[in-house]
């Protein structure tokens, strides 16, 4: 299981400023620490990017890449931003992502395939509703796979979010227990390899002490590595949530153990 950095967004009101001026050192100074802090990948939220787009992923993605070398994932739903920002890409960055909307199969699905790269795809239905079961979820995946082939793009470079929902809905618990059942099917589901990824701070969104958040997620992360999950997105500046995901690796690797691997 590796780790996305979901640090470098626009909610990050060092960010939104930073890409207002076009400075890049405070975009610099985050993705040196996440790096530091031990992501596998850098994830860049800058949003819709309703204004100057393209200039603006360039940008994100060039000075994040002047300090450092991991890859990227890139999430925006402007496609000629997105496009823009995998153009400019050092290493094979990820497409975060696309859903059954016909806007995103029509513009964004194509960017795998043009830029030979991977693509995140979220279970919700073409309105961008959320499923509430786990058949909902496993269906959905099913038309996820139709509409890679239908668009030409190859199986594999399909990552699948079964998109974790908050704690505090009415159904959160159930539907974050449903969700490892979801990860574990997808592969016999789907009759190939299953890339997985989960955005851990959806678990814990809303209101509630922070450091309870964090002992959610660090609690509910094992549970998905467990059952097969790929990257975990997160907030790396939650140093022990991060030594749990790598004590996980240590396990789900199967490899002779070795204290001077665990974190």
């Amino acid at each position: 299981m590796q780790i996305i950095a979901d640090n470098i967004q626009i909610t990050d009101p060092r960010i939104a400023q930073a890409l207002d001026e076009m400075d890049p050192l405070p975009i610099q100074d985050l993705a040196r620490q996440c790096e530091q802090a031990g992501a596998d990948i850098i994830d860049i939220n800058p949003g819709p990017l309703t204004r100057d787009g393209e200039m603006k992923m360039t940008f994100l993605v060039e000075a994040v890449q002047e300090v450092c070398h991991l890859p990227l994932s890139l999430d925006t739903s402007n496609p000629s931003a997105m496009a823009a920002g995998l153009r400019v890409c050092r290493e094979k960055p990820i497409v975060n992502g696309f859903s059954l909307g016909p806007a995103k199969i029509e513009k964004i699905l194509p960017l795998a395939s043009r830029f030979d790269c991977d693509i995140i795809g979220f279970l919700l239905d073409p309105t961008g509703r959320v499923p509430g079961n786990a058949d909902e979820r496993l269906s959905l995946a099913v038309q996820l796979l139709e509409a890679l082939h239908e668009k030409g793009v190859e199986p594999e470079r399909l990552i699948i979010d079964p998109v974790l929902v908050p704690l505090m809905w009415e159904d959160g618990p159930r539907q974050a227990m449903e969700l490892l059942t979801v990860i574990r099917m997808l592969p016999e589901l789907l009759g190939c390899p299953v890339k997985t990824v989960v955005g851990l701070s959806n678990l814990t969104s809303g209101r509630g002490p922070k450091e309870k958040r964090r002992v959610m997620e660090s609690v509910y992360l094992p549970m998905v590595a467990s059952a097969g999950l790929d990257w975990a997105l997160m907030d790396v500046s939650h140093h022990h949530t991060v030594s749990v995901a790598r004590a996980c690796n240590v396990i789900t690797r199967q490899r002779t153990f070795s204290w001077e691997e665990v974190p």
